[in-house]
């Protein structure tokens, strides 16, 4: 049962600007994590149903806190990891804590919670139990270039999901959309009693909630950072082929890194040069589709067609720090070497853990991003068009990021509360978006166009590669995210940071400053460059290499 006794005022409708009133604070108390700093949890009673005006059900959120460590405070942080269908309580409750700290400036309290439909928060989930999940078919991980039957094949999946989503999580499915998570969001703001104003730092997914809550909110909005940006207008759309644009980019920076560093990068024996390299791969990997590789990989003999290395590389080109891995499994595809090969393994999309009864694709695919998206049609035919331009755009991410269109438009659900306004506004304080100009899934197009909305607001151009700024970490655009948060000051429009890590590169932050004296002694207080490059390249552990979500 969602219901507790209700804290709210009965019926009040929370809209643009509008937030229902709190009459109580977040009840905190501590709380045991598996971080390295001490933490408080937290809950916050706050409406089930925003919009619907004769209901008193009310939801629990759960929170989690770690306090500032420098004085004097300058209020809380709200973030968001991503997905959508990323629990945001572990993000911060984690071992990334510490890393957060420094990289906001550590002035700020930092707040982690579970959006609806993830974590604990309204579990969304198709199935009623873990055996029908693992027995129903539902065309997620099938690539709609596989075949010429893939995309029917994959169509008809999709639909019976959507309508076993009906059948068995018909109360829930209208509750989890972004408009509702926004709505929290403020909510939490006002239970803080601080100032009622709005700081927040969201990645991937984590953007478009970003832009959705400062275009409802807009007089509410503190400092506010997005990184790895999603062009909003095609997110609720759902018609995304801008999201593809770099992806092809970005994945032939993994040949010219590799083929420029021989020495780190094992497949570069196979071929002379990155051109040389790029056509071995597409080669094998089109050859997979009519005669898949069977490797022994820890004992087992795990087969390796077209499906399994697309996903392989899909999930490395989150983050340069797997590229090695990508490059010796590949490696070891060519020469048939299967200890090389089971390099593979850590890149392998990951099984749900248990942890939470809504991991899977239908929590993140299904039952938030769905149902927030505006397009519904029946008609398979009149999707070819689209599912084309996605195919012309990026040949290594083109039949993977259009799937999900085949679960948009036909999901049985319509988020209520969802944000149908524009998105050309001014907030209170001007927003800053970070965008990479090689990130293979948010592409800096979007961090531009999205910006090109929010008046007075910045891109922070990244140079780096991987998904978010975190990806392949730059000491650069670390200053000027964490000035954003401790002195409200944005770069200057057109500033591009470059990354201080280089692609196969083994260096450490302590050659990359060096000399610095005494690295090890400092703490969280410090200010200095060394102890902030050292807290993102550990923050780049967050990128999510299941391959879950956006």
């Amino acid at each position: 049962m969602h219901s507790k006794p209700a804290i709210l005022l009965a019926g009040s409708l929370c809209t643009r600007e509008a937030v229902c009133h709190i009459t109580r604070p977040v009840n905190w108390f501590p709380c045991t994590q598996n971080g390295t700093l001490p933490i408080m949890c937290g809950t916050l009673t706050v409406p089930l149903d925003y919009v619907n005006a004769t209901s008193n059900a009310t939801l629990e959120l759960q929170l989690v806190k770690v306090s500032a460590v420098k004085q004097p405070k300058k209020g809380s942080i709200l973030f968001n990891p991503g997905g959508p269908g990323s629990p945001g309580r572990d993000l911060i409750a984690g071992a990334e804590a510490p890393s957060f700290l420094v990289a906001t400036g550590g002035y700020h309290d930092l707040i982690g919670f579970d959006p609806r439909g993830t974590g604990t928060t309204i579990p969304f989930s198709c199935y009623p139990d873990e055996i029908s999940r693992l027995t129903q078919p539902y065309g997620f991980g099938l690539y709609l270039n596989l075949s010429d039957t893939a995309i029917g094949q994959s169509w008809a999946e999709k639909r019976v999901f959507a309508e076993t989503c009906f059948q068995n999580a018909r109360d829930d499915g209208e509750l989890i959309g972004t408009g509702y998570v926004a709505r929290d969001m403020m909510q939490i703001v006002d239970a803080l009693g601080e100032d009622g104003l709005l700081r927040y730092w969201g990645f991937s997914y984590g953007t478009a909630l970003g832009e959705t809550v400062a275009a409802m909110f807009p007089k509410r909005m503190d400092k506010v950072v997005l990184d790895g940006c999603l062009n909003p207008h095609d997110y609720y759309a759902g018609i995304d082929v801008e999201q593809v644009t770099d992806s092809d980019n970005s994945f032939d920076g993994f040949f010219t890194g590799c083929a420029a560093h021989p020495e780190a990068c094992e497949l570069a024996q196979d071929a002379p040069t990155p051109a040389d390299l790029k056509r071995k791969f597409y080669d094998l990997l089109y050859s997979l589709k009519y005669e898949p590789d069977v490797a022994k990989v820890k004992g087992n003999a795990t087969i390796f067609d077209y499906n399994a290395v697309k996903a392989l590389v899909q999930t490395a080109l989150y983050s340069t720090k797997t590229w090695p891995i990508l490059a010796t499994g590949l490696h070891g595809l060519f020469t048939k070497n299967d200890t090389a090969v089971a390099a593979l393994v850590p890149l392998q999309p990951k099984a749900p853990s248990g942890i939470y009864p809504n991991e899977g694709p239908e929590a993140y695919i299904g039952g938030i991003r769905s149902s927030d998206v505006h397009f519904r049609t029946d008609n398979l035919t009149s999707l070819q068009p689209i599912l084309e331009q996605f195919f012309a755009k990026s040949q290594i991410l083109g039949d993977s990021l259009s799937s999900p269109l085949l679960t948009y438009v036909q999901w049985p659900f319509r988020a209520k509360g969802a944000y149908t306004g524009e998105f050309h506004i001014k907030t209170k304080n001007p927003i800053l978006f970070v965008g990479s100009d090689r990130d293979a899934r948010t592409p800096l197009v979007s961090a531009q166009n999205a910006s090109s909305g929010f008046e007075g607001s910045v891109v922070l151009q990244h140079g780096g590669y991987g998904h978010t700024s975190l990806a392949q970490p730059a000491l650069c655009t670390a200053k000027a995210i964490r000035a954003c948060f401790v002195n409200g000051t944005l770069p200057a429009p057109g500033t591009k940071c470059e990354p201080t890590f280089g692609l196969f590169s083994n260096a450490t932050v302590e050659q990359e400053l060096a000399p610095i004296a005494n690295f090890t002694k400092r703490t969280l207080e410090s200010d200095d460059d060394g102890v902030l490059l050292s807290a993102i390249t550990r923050l780049n552990t967050m990128i999510p290499y299941s391959g879950r979500g956006l």
